[in-house]
């Protein structure tokens, strides 16, 4: 390149290109952002120390006379099943016979073929896992009753393949990615459900479980810069409407969070636990990772804008960024809306297959639960976008100006590729 042509040349003089944070990471974006991060980080550690879970609860215990084993089918021989008592006849899909299992220790006992609907089908060379009954006076006689198959290894095994591709698209953003998903675990399986068990309010333990979340993960994932904090600002804004729109939903359609046999199980053996508020914490926690997808794409949307055009202001990188922001959340809304229908498609067939009216199907309790989660959801990720925009276009149209006032040589339109067949009939 010729000697100033970096001078003359507003990409290459006055600004460096580098991919990821906003251009120049400015001085005013880094105060915007610390500005609402700080608060709110301080804001989560604090919520983690008033809401962590006290001393661990003694494990569960097994019901009294039940042991669970582990063994591998060694033969299975089947038998003429006899009719109950008052039957007449055997029911054609009934399955009877027994079958000879290994257990891990070396021993081997005898179980029933398992029946009933969804009952375990085994073959030889499966690893099950057995319920060991003791009855009897005393305890001195005892049954086997296969119950499930043993599937950790298979479980093992794909989840190696699954971290494997992971790594091999992604490569070191790939091993970040993964080390984001283990924290997620970590803070739900060591926070979000020992507090709800606990007693705490499901809401506040979701909300701030959700911000722990947020916070390291996006910043491990996607590196320390002025992008991923935008990103960060806009999903916690987002996750406050999206709790304040749960609340107001679920109030106003008088959801009780009591919608299936698990819920009202919980409900029962665990009533020092507010339904409706879990109810809460689950739209939350559930809407917190498509919503960091929205902010992230948005926020690195108007960084590569940016980097692409250097003379575009506030205005055309939002409208811009926004238009992207549209197909993406035309896409997502789908996306949300089969995924809890999938969720629910068995309780549609049921009420389907016994005649339930439509009007009665969309109004019960299960199924007005999950169009509750779909719609707050979906307003919720539609608030992402102006905000996330907003903020972005913010910071790169304050960065992308010129250290000293001169005037920029304005770059030479492209030739738009459609602008041919603009003016052609349909």
């Amino acid at each position: 390149m010729p000697s100033g042509a970096a001078d003359r040349c507003p990409t290459l003089g006055g600004m460096s290109h580098h991919h990821g944070p906003l251009p120049g990471g400015p001085a005013g974006a880094r105060r915007l952002t610390l500005l609402f991060l700080v608060p709110a980080a301080l804001l989560t550690v604090l919520g983690l120390l008033l809401l962590w879970p006290g001393s661990s609860s003694p494990p569960a215990q097994p019901a009294e006379g039940l042991t669970r084993y582990t063994g591998e089918v060694q033969a299975v021989t089947p038998a003429p099943c006899a009719a109950s008592p008052g039957d007449d006849a055997v029911p054609a899909d009934q399955v009877c016979g027994t079958v000879e299992v290994r257990l891990a220790d070396g021993s081997e006992v005898t179980a029933d073929i398992p029946n009933g609907p969804g009952a375990v089908r085994v073959e030889p060379g499966d690893d099950i896992v057995l319920l060991r009954l003791l009855d009897g006076e005393g305890g001195v006689s005892e049954t086997y009753s296969i119950v499930d198959h043993e599937r950790g290894r298979e479980l093992w095994l794909l989840g190696a393949a699954f971290a494997l591709a992971v790594i091999a698209f992604g490569r070191w953003r790939g091993v970040t990615a993964l080390a984001g998903l283990g924290l997620t675990f970590v803070v739900l399986l060591l926070f979000v459900v020992p507090a709800i068990l606990d007693g705490k309010s499901p809401v506040l333990v979701a909300v701030v479980g959700a911000a722990a979340i947020m916070l390291t993960v996006l910043y491990l994932t996607h590196g320390f810069s002025v992008t991923t904090s935008i990103a960060v600002v806009g999903t916690l804004a987002s996750l406050t409407i999206t709790a304040l729109l749960s609340a107001a939903a679920t109030a106003g359609t008088h959801l009780s969070g009591v919608a299936d046999e698990t819920a009202n199980f919980l409900s029962i053996t665990e009533g020092e636990i507010n339904m409706r508020g879990l109810l809460l914490a689950g739209i939350v926690i559930g809407s917190l990772g498509v919503l960091d997808d929205v902010t992230v794409t948005q926020s690195a949307t108007v960084a590569e804008l940016s980097q692409a055009n250097p003379a575009y202001g506030f205005r055309q990188l939002y409208g811009a960024a926004t238009r992207i922001g549209r197909a993406h959340i035309a896409s997502v809304i789908n996306t949300i809306v089969l995924a809890y229908a999938g969720a629910s498609l068995p309780l549609m067939l049921l009420f389907a297959a016994g005649g339930t009216p439509v009007s009665e199907l969309l109004t019960g309790q299960l199924v007005a639960q999950e169009l509750v989660r779909s719609a707050v959801g979906t307003i919720g990720l539609i608030t992402a976008v102006p905000i996330t925009t907003a903020l972005a276009a913010y910071a790169a149209a304050r960065g992308a100006r010129p250290a000293i006032d001169e005037p920029r040589s304005a770059a030479p339109p492209r030739e738009d590729p459609w602008a041919a067949f603009a003016d052609r009939p349909d």
